[in-house]
């Protein structure tokens, strides 16, 4: 959730908590509740982002045909990683095909036996593209009042076969790049189709971030303002929309939208934000 949007939302539900005790609370009072409110707040209202990030993006003859690959949950930025459960489904689509990776992840990091991340290795053989994907649990967000889902795909081009990279993998949300999504220069322009349940999103609001800790990343990016962290765009009417990259590294982009439906915590219906995550490697000329 963008993090002005959110300091709205949750000054106005901490304000109608308090209605019923305005009789007995000054005007001023309230006044400095809700300055504190805002002082304290950027300490977790950041954007979530899950992310697979591959030890490489582009696999030639030279290169080993073993990727590494890490599946996290964080605010890429700032470099912030949240705990995160077992996924529900980890796996990659290639030649159209869906292969099942889940079993091949390992706990790593993390305390208390609760992992921050997981790690898998794949070993690619033919040519092609090779699109993997995450879905994870839901993730309980107390600061929102909800819980997070993100699907989150990555494309590893290997071989010089492009093919299969636009292809929808028919998840619940996802963002369809219609620029191909490797061999990226800095300044290049992204354009992708954001999809909830298989049809395009009208007007979706797009966050995008920078992983701070990219290898290409000769020092850690500081925003001279909270506003900077987390760019966001809008899509058109058909759901598409565009970002050009102005660093060399991983960026990330988010398209959030509410599911239908509600998970129970401590037996109330709570809202779903369901995330679209795609990532892109981008290098300098």
């Amino acid at each position: 959730m963008n993090y002005y949007k959110f300091v709205t939302l949750f000054i106005q539900a901490s304000l109608n908590t308090l209605a019923n005790e305005v009789t007995v609370m000054s005007t001023m009072r309230c006044k400095v509740f809700s300055l504190l409110l805002l002082l304290i707040l950027p300490a977790f209202a950041y954007a979530h982002f899950g992310l697979v990030l591959p030890s490489d993006d582009i696999l030639t003859q030279e290169d080993t045909p073993t990727l590494g690959l890490d599946v996290r949950f964080l605010h890429p930025f700032e470099g912030d990683q949240m705990e995160m459960a077992a996924p529900v489904r980890f796996g990659l689509f290639h030649n159209g095909k869906t292969i099942d990776l889940l079993s091949t992840l390992q706990a790593a990091g993390g305390k208390d036996g609760i992992p921050s991340f997981w790690h898998s290795e794949y070993t690619v053989k033919k040519p092609g593209d090779y699109v993997f994907f995450v879905e994870p649990q839901p993730y309980w967000e107390p600061a929102e009042d909800s819980f997070i889902i993100h699907y989150t795909k990555v494309c590893v081009h290997a071989l010089g076969l492009e093919i299969g990279w636009d292809e929808p993998l028919g998840l619940e949300t996802e963002i369809i790049p219609l620029t191909r999504p490797y061999a990226l220069w800095t300044g290049n322009l992204f354009t992708g189709r954001v999809l909830l349940d298989g049809k395009p999103v009208a007007g979706a609001e797009i966050e995008v971030e920078y992983l701070n800790a990219s290898a290409e990343n000769p020092a850690p990016v500081k925003a001279p303002a909270d506003a900077y962290i987390t760019q966001v765009v809008k899509a058109d009417d058909n759901g598409v929309f565009s970002y050009a990259m102005p660093r060399a590294g991983w960026w990330g982009f988010a398209a959030l939208n509410e599911a239908k439906r509600t998970i129970d915590h401590d037996g109330v219906a709570k809202p779903v934000e369901l995330g679209a995550v795609y990532w892109v490697h981008i290098r300098d000329m």
